[in-house]
């Protein structure tokens, strides 16, 4: 389970292009949070304390709760526009999320003990098909990450899906799709080797 983090909002009255420059005059970042059968609030928030969560891996499958003069609801990142030249927030949607609410997010995948795995000492290659996981997850138990053990895997050994450990409630939006998540390939070197001897023994020479 993630750590919920609390960003502090404040409200915003003005809405529209007008009063989203003059949040963003005031030194602020305007945002929006909707959902869960209420009516859209419009905030202001610090820039810096939003950047830092921007920065973090996985920001979009984090539950935060936004607290607005002492009152907290629990939300998902949904998006976020960034200032094309400065890199700076200029807008943030959240979604609130309810007491038992289950969602869809994209969580990632790390992998570990690679000196571990035959395969890779050989010069076996970690052929990484997803880097991140789609799940279905109750809002408040959603993993920070999915870790996969390499330790033992040889070459030509694939990891699916069913070889990872989903804490409970939690389960895959797309079994069959992402059914595989990495393989150890054989060395590119090993590779061109045998196509080279492939190729050179179909050819052949016209006089």
């Amino acid at each position: 389970m993630s750590t919920v983090t609390t960003l502090n909002a404040s409200q915003r009255t003005l809405s529209g292009t007008g009063g989203a420059r003059a949040v963003r005059a005031s030194g602020l970042v305007p945002g929006i949070i909707y959902g869960n059968k209420k009516d859209p609030e419009m905030i202001a928030m610090d820039p810096k304390a939003l950047m830092v969560e921007c920065l973090q891996p996985g920001f979009f499958s984090r539950l935060y709760a936004i607290a607005i003069d002492g009152k907290e609801q629990e939300v998902l990142a949904k998006d976020v526009q960034f200032h094309p030249v400065t890199d700076r927030p200029l807008h943030v949607d959240f979604m609130r999320v309810g007491k038992g609410a289950k969602v869809h997010v994209f969580v990632p995948v790390v992998f570990i003990n690679e000196d571990k795995a035959p395969g890779i000492k050989r010069g076996g290659v970690l052929n990484i098909v997803h880097h991140n996981l789609e799940l279905i997850c109750p809002a408040q138990f959603i993993p920070e990450k999915l870790t996969i053990d390499l330790t033992g895997r040889d070459i030509n050994q694939t990891i699916h899906l069913e070889d990872l450990t989903l804490p409970e409630g939690v389960v895959a939006a797309h079994p069959e799709r992402d059914n595989t998540v990495a393989t150890i390939v054989a060395p590119t070197v090993e590779s061109e080797k045998s196509a080279e001897g492939a190729g050179g023994g179909s050819a052949s020479s016209s006089s």
